[in-house]
């Protein structure tokens, strides 16, 4: 019989990484005749590894207009590749194994294609250079089940790197940069406020003296 006494006190955490990636398609085929481009959404381990230990299945719920707008992946890698013209929200739906006794987990994701941005150098966005928008999160079990416990603690999963890389778009030290940029943006929109009131001061006065 399966045990299903809970670790008290105990979690543990395992990282993913979720999104999609999209490539113009320029004529080449793949697609009906007015799709632009073809793209992938997937969840995955930070560098790739398998998690299937864990999640049993993902359920990608496209827009009503694809054919079978609901795909289920039941085995790694946890991904659907199709070709489109437009962009929208795709909710996935991540099932884990069975043992663990754990809800279905809900996320969502909007459906990148276009840039939006330059290419971080000042120069517009290479055209067949891919477009990219992955999102990290970290799936906590909380007073795991202690058969699960022990797959997840058998089951190591790479955490976030120190350092980024080209191939790595997530790491400590972008995530610190992020926030150093987050901390000069608050700064700055704040002496924006100050000079901006010192400004509507000077002009009440001069109204007021009118």
């Amino acid at each position: 019989m399966t045990s299903i006494k809970r670790m008290k006190g105990l979690s543990l955490a395992r990282p993913i990484i979720y999104g999609n990636s999209a490539t113009p398609l320029n004529g080449k085929k793949g697609g009906d005749a007015d799709h632009t481009h073809r793209w992938t959404i997937s969840v995955r381990g930070v560098n790739n590894e398998d998690i299937s230990y864990f999640i049993r299945k993902v359920a990608f719920k496209l827009h009503d207009t694809y054919d079978n707008p609901n795909r289920v992946i039941e085995k790694p890698p946890f991904e659907v590749t199709e070709t489109g013209w437009g962009e929208f929200d795709i909710i996935i739906k991540i099932h884990f194994n069975p043992i663990s006794g754990e809800k279905p987990l809900t996320l969502y994701h909007h459906l990148k294609l276009h840039p939006y941005e330059e290419d971080g150098l000042g120069n517009p966005w290479p055209k067949q250079k891919p477009v990219t928008s992955y999102q990290y999160d970290e799936i906590v079990f909380n007073e795991p089940i202690d058969s699960f416990y022990t797959i997840l603690q058998e089951n190591t999963t790479s955490n976030v790197p120190l350092k980024k890389t080209p191939h790595h778009q997530f790491s400590l030290q972008a995530e610190q940069e992020e926030v150093e940029r987050l901390d000069k943006a608050l700064k700055t929109t704040a002496q924006e406020i100050v000079r901006y009131r010192e400004k509507c001061k000077r002009l009440e006065a001069e109204l007021a003296s009118k």
